[in-house]
């Protein structure tokens, strides 16, 4: 990952939908961190919506378990939308593949929910020099995952919002006409941007852009 040049953090966006958990890191992080704007979400739409509005945190908190996430869809929407912020994973999932995995889409740094005090102070410390914070004792995983994930996350960067849209209802199982009703969108419209997902994935039919979307899915880093 490109080193990023240091950068001061003093505003920060929570995107977290445990209250108790979403105020506590609030908390912390205006007392370690001495941050002086906290702002909280609950959830990648309400993130976005804050985020189109203009106003750019310095850093992103995010929690990977969310109710309109799957997988690391929701890092890669996000950095998409924050390129300049940086992007700090506080997330209970701790499989050495799936942090791996999510400093290879771009996060700036990954924290157990259950770490201490220090450990935040710690991160936040890591990534205002621009360096990345990975977990004490992390041991990364096989090395030999990393160049078709970064394939992966390029290919699936690649997609505009709408696009990522239709490939998620594909995985549900959705034909274009159950699409289109869906997004309120022509058909024909559908069949356009299935088109360009597929060439944009590398693959030839609606399974295989299944499976490259699923890729990026906990349970299919898990097993790595």
């Amino acid at each position: 990952m490109t080193p990023t040049p240091p950068r001061p953090i003093a505003s920060v966006l929570i995107v977290e939908d445990h209250p108790l958990f979403s105020d506590a890191l609030s908390i912390t992080l205006q007392i370690v961190g001495g941050i002086s704007s906290v702002r909280t979400t609950s959830s990648i739409g309400e993130c976005l919506r804050q985020l189109a509005l203009g106003s750019q945190p310095d850093a992103v908190f995010l929690d990977l378990n969310l109710p309109d996430a799957e997988g690391l869809d929701g890092l890669l929407k996000v950095r998409k939308a924050a390129p300049d912020a940086a992007l700090l994973i506080v997330s209970s999932l701790t499989s050495p593949a799936i942090v791996s995995a999510a400093i290879e889409f771009g996060a700036s740094g990954y924290v157990p929910k259950h770490s201490q005090r220090q450990v935040f102070q710690d991160a936040l410390a890591r990534i205002a020099r621009g360096e990345v914070y990975l977990p004490e004792g992390f041991a990364a995983a096989d090395p030999s995952a990393a160049k078709p994930l970064a394939l992966t996350r390029d290919r699936l960067d690649s997609l505009t919002t709408q696009q990522s849209r239709i490939l998620a209802l594909i995985s549900e199982g959705k034909l274009n006409k159950q699409i289109a009703h869906d997004l309120d969108i022509a058909e024909s419209t559908v069949k356009a941007h299935v088109t360009v997902i597929m060439r944009k994935l590398g693959v030839q039919t609606r399974t295989q852009a299944v499976l490259a979307a699923q890729a990026a899915r906990f349970d299919s880093l898990a097993a790595r």
